[in-house]
C-alpha cells in the first residue's frame, strides 16, 4: 500500500484526489497542505508520493518540488496543472516531477496515472531487492554462476551489458551497440543522482543518445531518434522472440525462467510463445521498454559496482 501526500490550495480537489485513492485501493492519504511552504520535508517524508499543484497562491510547485529535492526528499512527484507552457512543465521535469495530471480533474485520468506510478515504484521496490540480494551473496561468497548471478568480479557496466546480450542470445542484433550506449549513460545518471529511482522518458534517452552520436551529432535529431528507438524495439523483440523459444523447448532452461519474467510481463511471454508455435508472422506482443531497460540496467550494474 502506497502513501500519498496532497500538496493542493483548493479544498475541493484535496477532498476529490483524496477519495479516489481511497477507492483505487493503491494506498491512502497520510496528509494535506494547503500551500507548497506548509510541506515540509518532515511532513512529505513518509510518503511514497507526493501529489502537488503546479499553481498556488503561495509557494508554487516547481518551487516546492526543488526545496523538498534539496532537502533530499526521495520519493515520487505527480503535479496537477492546468498550464500548457511547454518551458514550465520542462522545468518541472527537470526538478524532478515524474508525471502531470490536467486539470480539471478526471477520475479515470487520476486512476491511470496512480496505477502507472504505483508500477513503477513495485517494480523499482523489486528490482532493488534483488540487487540487494545480489549483494549478500557476493559478500558471503555463496554466489552461484546461475544467469544474472556471476561471481563478483571489477567489471564495467558495458562489459556486464555484453555478457548479458551473449546470455540473453542477442549479442550480434542490430541495436546492441544502442543499447550499451544507453547503459552507459544511465550509469553516469545514477552517479550524478547518487540514486537513480526510475528512468528518464525514454525520449529523453534518444535523445541523449542522438546527441552524443559520434557521426554528424545533431544533425536531424529527429530522424536520429526514431531510429534509435526503432532499433531499440526491434531489439527487445528478438529478446522476447529468443526466450520464448526457450520456453517452448524447455521450460526449465535457466536462462527463461532467470530472465523471462523480468524482462517481460509474462503474460506477453506465454502469448509470443503461442504465436511461435502456431506460427504467426506478425506479433501483437505490447512491449514493455521501460521495464526492460530499467531491469537490463539493474542486471549490468548488479556486479560492476
Amino acid at each position: 500500500m502506497l502513501k500519498f501526500y496532497v500538496v493542493e490550495d483548493d479544498p475541493a480537489v484535496r477532498k476529490m484526489l483524496s477519495r479516489i485513492v481511497a477507492e483505487s485501493g493503491l494506498g491512502e492519504v497520510i496528509g494535506e497542505a494547503e500551500d507548497g511552504a506548509c510541506a515540509s520535508v518532515i511532513a512529505v517524508q513518509a510518503a511514497d508520493v507526493v501529489i502537488i499543484d503546479l499553481l498556488m497562491s503561495g509557494r508554487d510547485g516547481i518551487e516546492t518540488v526543488k526545496a523538498l529535492r534539496e532537502a533530499n526528499y526521495s520519493g515520487r512527484f505527480i503535479m496537477i496543472s492546468q498550464v500548457e507552457n511547454k518551458e514550465m512543465i520542462g522545468e518541472a521535469y527537470q526538478q524532478g516531477v515524474d508525471t502531470f495530471i490536467q486539470k480539471p480533474i478526471n477520475r479515470l485520468e487520476v486512476l491511470a496515472v496512480l496505477r502507472r506510478v504505483s508500477d513503477h515504484l513495485m517494480l523499482e521496490k523489486s528490482m532493488q531487492a534483488i540487487r540487494n540480494s545480489l549483494r549478500l551473496l557476493e559478500v558471503s561468497g555463496t554466489a552461484d554462476m546461475k544467469p544474472g548471478r556471476l561471481l563478483k568480479q571489477e567489471r564495467s557496466i558495458e562489459q556486464q551489458a555484453r555478457s548479458l546480450l551473449l546470455q540473453l542470445g542477442i549479442a550480434g542484433e542490430a541495436g546492441t551497440s544502442d543499447l550499451i550506449r544507453i547503459m552507459k549513460w544511465l550509469k553516469t545518471q545514477e552517479q550524478a543522482q547518487q540514486i537513480l529511482p526510475d528512468l528518464p522518458p525514454l525520449k529523453t534517452i534518444y535523445e541523449q543518445l542522438a546527441i552524443s552520436s559520434p557521426q554528424q551529432p545533431g544533425a536531424n535529431l529527429q530522424k536520429d531518434v526514431r531510429a534509435i528507438e526503432q532499433r531499440i524495439r526491434r531489439l527487445v523483440m528478438q529478446t522476447l522472440t529468443h526466450l520464448s523459444s526457450l520456453g517452448l523447448n524447455d521450460y526449465g532452461h535457466p536462462t527463461f525462467e532467470y530472465f523471462a519474467a523480468r524482462l517481460f510481463d509474462f503474460q506477453e511471454v506465454r502469448l509470443r510463445m503461442r504465436e511461435l508455435e502456431e506460427p504467426s508472422k506478425s506479433s501483437a506482443s505490447k512491449l514493455n521498454l521501460r521495464k526492460f531497460l530499467y531491469v537490463f540496467y539493474v542486471e549490468s550494474c548488479s556486479v560492476s559496482e
